[in-house]
C-alpha cells in the first residue's frame, strides 16, 4: 500500500519511510504542507500520516483542504499537540485517528491497518478470497490452507489487487504502489511479479486486461488445477 508521509522532522521522517518498508508498505515522505497537498491532488494514495506542525502551511489546514478537495484517503494524525481540543480539530477537520508523540511503532502500524480495513469497508485483518487468506497482521499468505512464500514486492501485488478485487488497476498505478517516485523500473519488472504470483498460488488468480491494467476478479475462480 501506498502511504503519504507528511513530517518535518528528518530523523522522525526517515525513521516512519524506513519502517513503514520494511513492513511493506511503499513510503512517499514530504516535509512541507504545501507540497503534501499538492501530491494529494495529483496522486493517489492509500493513507496518510499527517504531523501538524507543519512549516508553509499547518497540518490541519492541509487536512481541511483536502476534505473540501473530496479527496477520502484516510488520515492518521500523528502529533506533539496533546490537548483535547487539539484531538478534537484534528478529528472534526477529517481525521480518521490520531496518535501521540512519542510513539510505538506498533501501535502505529495497528492503527494504520485499522484506517486502511475501515477504508475498504473491511473489519477483519485477514482477507479471504476463496481457498486463499492473506493476514495483513502477519503479512502471512496461505492457499489451500498451506502457506505460500512471497516476496515483499509480491506481498504487496497481491495484497493491493486483492484490496481491489473486481476492479481493474492500471500498469501505472502499480508501478507507483511498487516502485514509488525515486525507484526505476524494469520494463517487464511487474510482469514478471504477475507471474510469480500466478505459479504460486494459481494461474486464474490475476487477469490480464490488455493495454488497461490487471485485475482480480470479484468472486473466487474455481481453482481447478
Amino acid at each position: 500500500m501506498r502511504i503519504l508521509v507528511i513530517e518535518d522532522d528528518p530523523a522522525l521522517g526517515d525513521g516512519l519511510a524506513r519502517a513503514l518498508r520494511q513492513h511493506g508498505y511503499t513510503p512517499q515522505w514530504l516535509t512541507r504542507g504545501d507540497e503534501a497537498l499538492t501530491a494529494l491532488s495529483t496522486e493517489t494514495f492509500d493513507a496518510i500520516i499527517l504531523d501538524l506542525g507543519l512549516p508553509k502551511l499547518d497540518g490541519l489546514d492541509v487536512l481541511r483542504r483536502a476534505r473540501k478537495l473530496g479527496i477520502t484517503t484516510p488520515v492518521l494524525v500523528l502529533t506533539a499537540r496533546d490537548s483535547l481540543e487539539s484531538k478534537l480539530d484534528g478529528l472534526d477537520s477529517g481525521a480518521d485517528d490520531y496518535l501521540l508523540k512519542p510513539f510505538d511503532l506498533p501501535e502505529l502500524l495497528a492503527r494504520l491497518r485499522a484506517i486502511c480495513r475501515r477504508s475498504m469497508g473491511r473489519t477483519q485483518q485477514a482477507i479471504e478470497y476463496g481457498d486463499l487468506l492473506l493476514d495483513t497482521s502477519s503479512q502471512r499468505v496461505e492457499f489451500r490452507g498451506e502457506p505460500v512464500s512471497l516476496s515483499r514486492t509480491e506481498y504487496q501485488l497481491l495484497h493491493y489487487l486483492l484490496e481491489h478485487a473486481g476492479k481493474v488497476v492500471t500498469r501505472s498505478q502499480l508501478e507507483a504502489l511498487l516502485y514509488g517516485w525515486d525507484g526505476g523500473v524494469e520494463s517487464n519488472a511487474l510482469e514478471v511479479h504477475i507471474h510469480n504470483l500466478r505459479r504460486k498460488i494459481h494461474r486464474e488468480l490475476i487477469r490480464t486486461l490488455r493495454g488497461v491494467g490487471y485485475m482480480i476478479p470479484r468472486q473466487p475462480p474455481s481453482w481447478e488445477p
